[in-house]
């Protein structure tokens, strides 16, 4: 029924029209007063009592008529009651004309409303049957409504034939329990379309009333949900795929409110801790952490609660209990998820199994620790250098044994390297260390050299230098490590060994040259004496009178003999200084003069003297005794050293092989005050030498010529003397 204000003055008009009428009739004396009251009950009630007032009228009439008729009197009451019931009854229907039109209009109205809405609508009686179904759900169902029957298509059977098999007992338990109580009906279900498809729908009715508060019927509608389905499966299947990703992940996963109360924990979690989420919750709703070791447990809890305090990200190595009792070292990370306004609403973390990595760690720890414990007490001084030869590191020996720290080398103009070179090195040794360094550092060949370095309290003592490239596996070096041996005990050992041993063998050369001189004198003295008296006898029987020239001529022949004794003897001695050609091979020359060098070098490092070489490049092989021609090379360098012994300013010997037609030349030139007798020098026991035997050069020329070469010297200008040698590049032959 409706209700406000126009009800209620319709209400109030229709009580003064019925006292009116009242009125009327009780001062008329007639019934047609009446009709008022009648007029006011049409307005007021339901549909209903107005088809049962109707029918009253309507009997009252047929009443009226016939008692009419049975009393043949045209002024009786019966025809008055007739004539007011026929009055009723057109007043009940001029009432119920201008209801009817305003029905049928709000009727076309609203089937215009609800045929152009988006959506498939449908009405059903109060007790369920189907009363309309909109143009739409036919046209998607693919049925056509006859004229005998508009709607039972979509009655019982219709509905089984439209609603999935599935869905359809859920369906109509939902109706019934709808038509029951009277409470709005809602249910989603898939309906079959013209092509046989299905399609979810969300269908939704609730029951009305009319105006008199009567079941005015079910009104409802449905709207395809499809697409919002297909959206739920897939967004259903998305997390489900996201779940077994999460679970697949060899990580311990976790989130937690914005206020730290845990709120899911991965499977992986449950299995690796042996803990639910309920374990890891503290009663107050925070995180418990109890699954933290209990010496790491309070630094975590201080963690965390600092980043739920602040929203910083949560960084925490701690170790973390696993099912089976034991606890592993784990990395705990967490991260805050911030909406737009840049609040946080949820934390999310993983934590990460590293007991591996730090046992490895801590393992790799000891290793150097042992490492480093191995090269501190070596005895030896340790250096490892950067690929550039830069020290990164030296051991404690060596630090102690120069006197400072490789960081105070650092925020000079000089590097690392180049400062300890230049403050350690002795200056008569820094340009060829400084020189060996830059050959192998840009060849990456190792490193060997002895030199003289400065230790802490100043002195100058022999070391032994070796460095060697570490190379990755690409073969690019990475690091240069540098062992460094005191070894100048050992250096002036040697020296003063190879002064004995220099003594004792002039010792020995000179009692070799004295027994060689009395055995020379012996050998040569008899068949020199034979001469002389025999000399002495022809000068006799030449001297008399007369001359006996048949004994002097005998004479002569013994003289003879004996001079050619002699002569032998001298050639048996010249045969000790000549070695077969059998001992002859084809060698390198300049290879020689190397192996020369490294043989002189540490003398020439004693006497402070530099050897220089120079060999030009396609020199041919010649055929030498190897030996041999090394005793020439070291004889003529030692002469050159000894020339220098008093030498100022540039002390080097300069050894230089190149070719001469179809012969190789050897220069060896020294700075020394040069050569007095160059003519005489190789003449036998001729020395300029307080102690020399003058054989030296006489050997070396023979050797030199024995093998079809020339040996000669030469003045340098100003100063120094070169003493020059070739061999022939063909096969040699003995001269």
């Amino acid at each position: 029924m409706r209700t406000g204000q126009p009800n209620t003055q319709r209400a109030l008009l229709a009580i003064a029209a019925c006292l009116a009428g009242a009125t009327a009739s009780w001062l008329t004396k007639s019934p047609f007063g009446l009709l008022a009251v009648v007029a006011a009950l049409y307005l007021h009630v339901d549909r209903r009592a107005a088809l049962l007032l109707r029918v009253a009228w309507g009997l009252a009439f047929v009443g009226a008529i016939a008692v009419h008729f049975h009393a043949h009197d045209p002024q009786s009451a019966a025809l008055s009651l007739a004539l007011f019931a026929v009055l009723a009854l057109c007043i009940g229907e001029i009432v119920a004309i201008p209801s009817s039109a305003k029905l049928s209009a709000d009727a076309v109205q609203a089937m215009r409303i609800i045929e152009s809405m988006p959506a498939y609508t449908w009405s059903a009686s109060p007790d369920g049957h189907i009363t309309h179904v909109s143009a739409s759900t036919l046209s998607y169902l693919g049925e056509l409504a006859d004229k005998t029957g508009l709607f039972h298509i979509l009655d019982n059977a219709g509905w089984r034939r439209a609603i999935h098999p599935d869905d359809y007992a859920q369906v109509m338990e939902i109706r019934r329990h709808s038509l029951k109580t009277g409470l709005p009906f809602d249910a989603e279900y898939r309906v079959r379309g013209s092509d046989g498809t299905y399609r979810w729908f969300r269908s939704f009715g609730s029951l009305s009333r009319d105006e008199q508060g009567e079941l005015a019927g079910w009104y409802g509608t449905m709207i395809d949900i499809e697409a919002k389905k297909q959206a739920e499966d897939a967004l259903r299947k998305s997390e489900r795929q996201l779940q077994q990703l999460i679970d697949a992940v060899p990580a311990l996963i976790w989130s937690t409110t914005p206020h730290g109360t845990p709120t899911y924990v991965n499977k992986r979690f449950k299995v690796a801790t042996g803990a639910s989420l309920e374990d890891i919750t503290a009663p107050d709703g925070s995180p418990s952490l109890s699954v933290v070791h209990p010496d790491d447990r309070a630094a975590a809890i201080a963690a965390i609660t600092h980043s739920f305090r602040t929203g910083e990200p949560y960084v925490m190595i701690y170790r973390q209990l696993r099912a089976g009792g034991a606890y592993h070292w784990t990395e705990t990370r967490a991260e805050p998820l911030r909406d737009d306004a840049g609040d946080i609403i949820q934390w999310y973390g993983v934590s990460v199994d590293i007991h591996d990595l730090v046992t490895a760690q801590e393992a790799v720890k000891e290793s150097e620790r042992s490492l480093r414990q191995l090269v501190e007490t070596l005895p030896a001084m340790i250096d490892c250098a950067a690929p550039d030869g830069e020290p990164i590191y030296r051991s404690r020996q060596l630090r102690e044994f120069l006197g400072y720290n490789l960081e105070e080398l650092d925020g000079n103009e000089k590097g690392r390297l180049e400062a300890t070179l230049d403050a350690g090195v002795h200056p008569d040794d820094l340009d060829g260390v400084k020189e060996r360094y830059a050959h192998s550092l840009a060849s990456g060949e190792p490193y060997a050299r002895r030199h003289r370095l400065r230790r802490f309290d100043g002195e100058y003592r022999w070391v032994e230098t070796r460095a060697g490239a570490m190379r990755n596996a690409d073969g690019a070096i990475v690091q240069w490590n540098v062992i460094c041996l005191d070894i100048d005990a050992e250096v002036r050992t040697q020296e003063e060994l190879r002064m004995a041993q220099a003594e004792l063998a002039g010792a020995s050369q000179a009692a070799s040259l004295a027994e060689l001189s009395a055995s020379i004198a012996h050998e040569v003295n008899q068949p020199l004496a034979a001469v002389v008296a025999n000399s002495h006898a022809c000068q006799r029987w030449l001297t008399a009178d007369p001359p006996n020239l048949e004994r002097a001529r005998k004479t002569v022949e013994r003289i003879i003999r004996d001079a050619n004794g002699a002569a032998e003897v001298v050639s048996r001695i010249r045969a000790l200084f000549r070695q077969s050609l059998d001992k002859r091979n084809s060698a390198e020359l300049g290879s020689i003069i190397a192996e020369v060098r490294e043989l002189m070098s540490e003398e020439a490092v004693r006497r402070r003297i530099r050897l220089d070489i120079d060999v030009e490049s396609a020199i041919p092989p010649v055929k030498v005794d190897r030996v041999q021609i090394q005793q020439v090379l070291s004889n003529l360098i030692r002469n050159g050293m000894e020339a220098m012994e008093r030498a100022v300013g540039d002390r080097s010997i300069r050894i230089r092989l190149d070719r001469i037609e179809d012969a190789v030349r050897v220069r060896i030139s020294d700075r020394g005050p040069g050569v007095e007798f160059p003519d005489r020098v190789f003449q036998p026991f001729f020395t300029t030498k307080e102690s020399g035997m003058g054989m030296g050069l006489a050997i070396c020329r023979s050797i030199v010529e024995s093998h079809g070469g020339h040996l000669w010297a030469e003045e340098n200008e100003p100063h120094g003397a070169s003493f020059i040698f070739t061999l022939p590049i063909e096969a040699n032959r003995v001269t």
